[in-house]
């Protein structure tokens, strides 16, 4: 039997997943992603020097800021009590890869807050930037790992 898609209804229709009936657990998820730039303009960030200011801090509060409504922007996402975000963005060879982790104690997860705390960390720097470079790319957005739950620890293959 196939696994069912939580969001929808027996006739297909779209609806908000009933959680009242689950236990209240502490849960972590962690997602990544990264902007891809070149060597250049990445030191350009790393110094502090792009036009717009500091493009790593603004990423980080755009982060934090997107984790929390994340269900503004989501459908059927729950509003949640948030306890923590964290946003960790380091260079490599490639340009910036931006780290969330988002911590509630609840009746359901926060993927949803880590993957969107990415993108939108991502898209912050891509906007910072952008005059100096336009080809850079935002890719590779995914859930690391997820802890709690009734489904219990998930940790993505390397």
């Amino acid at each position: 039997m196939a696994p069912k898609l939580t969001h929808l209804g027996k006739s297909g229709e779209a609806r908000m997943v009933d959680v009242s009936a689950k236990d209240v657990t502490a849960r972590v998820a962690t997602a990544e992603g990264r902007v891809t730039m070149s060597r250049a303009t990445l030191d350009l960030v790393l110094k502090g020097d792009a036009k717009k200011g500091d493009v790593l801090g603004a990423a980080r509060i755009a982060g934090i800021m997107a984790a929390k409504r994340t269900h503004d922007l989501i459908p059927l996402c729950h509003p949640l009590p948030i306890t923590k975000v964290e946003i960790a963005i380091e260079p490599d060879k490639k340009g910036l890869v931006v780290t969330a982790t988002v911590k509630v104690t609840g009746q359901t997860g926060v993927e949803m807050e880590a993957l969107t705390a990415v993108s939108v960390a991502c898209l912050t720097i891509y906007d910072m930037v952008k005059a100096v470079e336009r080809g850079m790319t935002i890719e590779g957005i995914h859930l690391v790992e997820k802890r709690g739950g009734k489904s219990g620890h998930y940790r993505a293959k390397e």
